[in-house]
Formats: C-alpha cells, sequence, structure tokens
C-alpha cells in the first residue's frame, strides 16, 4: 500500500503533514465534545428514541459530498480524465463491514448516554483507548513507549473508577438496573469502537491502491451510509420514523428547535468520524485513540456548566488520572521527536563526512 501525503518534499511536507493533521484535530475535538452533548439535550428534553438518535450519529454523511465534489472539481483542472471515484471494490467491501460494526456501536453508545449523565459516558468512553492499544498492537503492530503505555493505563484505571461508586450519579427517576445497564453498554461501545479505529488503519496499510485524503473521505462517506442503514433498520423494526412528529410535539424546548437539535446532532457527529479516519491517515489508530480520550475533560466541563450535573470525587479522580495520562503521552511524544530529530541530524552528518572524505 502506498500512503499520499502531502506532494510537497522534505520540510515543506512535513509542515504540511502537521497542519492537515491540526485540522483534523480540531474537527474531532468538535465533534467529540458536541457529540456527546447535543445528544443528551434530546435526552434530557423528552427524546426517547435510542435507535433515532443512534441514525443520527452518521446520517450526516452527505454533507462529505461537498469537499468530495470540491476535491474532484479539483483533481480535473490538472488531469480531465481523473476518476469521479477512487475507491476499488475490495476496499468498498471493507469500509462496508466497518459502516455495519459502526452502526452497532452506535446504538449501544446512544444507549449509554440516554441511561447516564454525559460527565459519566465520556470517562467511560475513556477506557476505549486501552482496547484500541491492544488492537493496534496486533493488526497493525503498533510500537508502544514507555510513555504510552503509561497513559494507556491511566486513562483505563481512569475510567475504570467509575464503577466503584454510582450514588448520586444515577438520574432522577431511573433504576438501578437501567443505569447498570447503560454502564455496560457505554464500555461495550468502547470495546468496538477500540477495535474500529485500528482497524481502520489496517485497512489503510491493506489497501491495494493509493491512499489519498480524498479516497480517506470516501471510506468515511461508505462506511456512515452503511452504519446509517443498519440504524435505519432498527428504527423500522422500532417504529421511530411513526413517532418522530410526535415527540417533536411534546419536546420540552418546542418544535422548531427539536429539528434543530436532530439537525445539529447529525452535522457535528460526522465531524467526529471525519476527524478520527483523518488523525489516523495523518498519524495513528493509537493517536486518535488518546485524543478521543484525552478531550473527555472539555465535556466533562461542559456537561458540569450546561447540565448542571453532579461532579463527585470518582469523577475528579478520573479526570485527574486522565489528565496525567495525557501529559505522560505527550512527553514520551516530545522525547521520541527529539531522538528522531538527533539521529537524522547524525546520520546527516556521518554522511556529509563520508562525501567529503572521499577523494
Amino acid at each position: 500500500m502506498e500512503i499520499e501525503k502531502p506532494t510537497a518534499t522534505g520540510a515543506v511536507a512535513a509542515v504540511e503533514k502537521r497542519i492537515f493533521l491540526i485540522i483534523n484535530c480540531i474537527i474531532l475535538a468538535i465533534g467529540n465534545c458536541g457529540g456527546p452533548l447535543i445528544m443528551r439535550l434530546y435526552f434530557l428534553h423528552g427524546g426517547k428514541r435510542i435507535w433515532f438518535s443512534s441514525w443520527l450519529e452518521t446520517a450526516g454523511w452527505p454533507v462529505i459530498l461537498i469537499p468530495l465534489i470540491v476535491s474532484y472539481t479539483r483533481r480535473r483542472k490538472v488531469d480531465p480524465e481523473a476518476r469521479l471515484i477512487l475507491m476499488k471494490p475490495r476496499l468498498f467491501l471493507a469500509a462496508a463491514v466497518i459502516g455495519i460494526l459502526t452502526g452497532f456501536d452506535d446504538y449501544l453508545y446512544a444507549y449509554g448516554v440516554a441511561k447516564l449523565p454525559v460527565s459519566t459516558a465520556a470517562l467511560i468512553i475513556a477506557s476505549q483507548l486501552a482496547f484500541t492499544a491492544v488492537f493496534a498492537y496486533f493488526l497493525v503492530k503498533q510500537k508502544f513507549t514507555a510513555y504510552s503505555v503509561n497513559a494507556v493505563v491511566l486513562l483505563t484505571v481512569g475510567a475504570a473508577v467509575l464503577g466503584l461508586h454510582t450514588s448520586g450519579d444515577r438520574p432522577e427517576g431511573e433504576s438501578n438496573k437501567e443505569y447498570l445497564m447503560g454502564f455496560f453498554m457505554t464500555v461495550a461501545a468502547a470495546v468496538v469502537y477500540g477495535l474500529i479505529l485500528p482497524v481502520v488503519e489496517y485497512t489503510y496499510k491493506k489497501a491495494k491502491q493509493a491512499v489519498t485524503y480524498t479516497l480517506v473521505m470516501e471510506i468515511q462517506l461508505v462506511m456512515c451510509f452503511f452504519a446509517t442503514l443498519v440504524c435505519t433498520v432498527g428504527m423500522i423494526i422500532n417504529k421511530d420514523f411513526q413517532a418522530i412528529s410526535g415527540e417533536a410535539q411534546g419536546f420540552g424546548l418546542g418544535v422548531a428547535k427539536y429539528y434543530i437539535v436532530v439537525g445539529w446532532s447529525a452535522v457535528i457527529w460526522q465531524g467526529f468520524f471525519l476527524g478520527a479516519i483523518g488523525v489516523i491517515f495523518y498519524s495513528s489508530s493509537l493517536l486518535s485513540g488518546i485524543l478521543i480520550s484525552v478531550l473527555l475533560p472539555a465535556t466533562e466541563l461542559l456537561a458540569v456548566i450546561f447540565y448542571h450535573e453532579k461532579f463527585q470525587a470518582e469523577k475528579g479522580v478520573s479526570l485527574f488520572l486522565s489528565l496525567w495520562g495525557f501529559i505522560s503521552y505527550f512527553l514520551g511524544e516530545i522525547k521520541t521527536s527529539r531522538k528522531e530529530k538527533m539521529k537524522h541530524k547524525t546520520e546527516a552528518q556521518l554522511a556529509h563526512q563520508t562525501a567529503t572524505a572521499e577523494p
């Protein structure tokens, strides 16, 4: 497989790669923080349809058509015979399978958010990093340092702390059984998404064609289409389509705001998925998983501010461990980057000395 990074060479290519990585990190951050908050808003004001909220996580896939059309237009200017669709059948099939898996993961996550406060669900989802790390090790031979292992352990323990005590965190009127079901469904969602991220990276590596960012967007579109298809089947069986108009009438914020909430939910979640696979493309599935985990402090803080959720000692400990893990990982990345620079500098100096020593 050939992964086509920015076309410039040397230092310029590295700068472009870093810029695109940062852009995708920002897109991921908006989706990762905004998605759970707007989904919880739907449930807090009378929304009850879990398959419908799952459907909204990927139903915004037509948005990706806009940058794809722009990309095709630009390619046509350079090459009049440029293909409209870059994806080959083999890659299409792989993206479809990942999309189906994503659809079921959407349901698990939506169920958890329906039963748990956003702050709790966000902290639990941080545990997906451990599963991402394990699957990345076996699927894409991800290399680990003492710092990255420490980060994985801390972020995972931080999420596990929440399972030790749940009193005072349960939404009003919810039974212990419902709360625990939400807890375990969210853990299951973390496991499944922990698998999906390395599988996407593995798909890039095994694709028998050049992988560009345009192709990455095509993969994202196919994944989201099939995930939406899975949730559409769930909605049909659960008769969610017939219930939407009635649910809108009884929505606590009004009918107009009901449709605004569900519309923006679809758009914001699309940012999460596009950002996640973009980070994988420009870096790795492990970094994507770490970013998803370390963004939880922002989600936690926003949930406490906007929804007045309780902040117990367990959440404080979990948050501290997660931030510690975040710092550990990036300290390791900084040290590794410095070592790589020193290595390249030494190699360049040796090459120069060898060249000047030759008669």
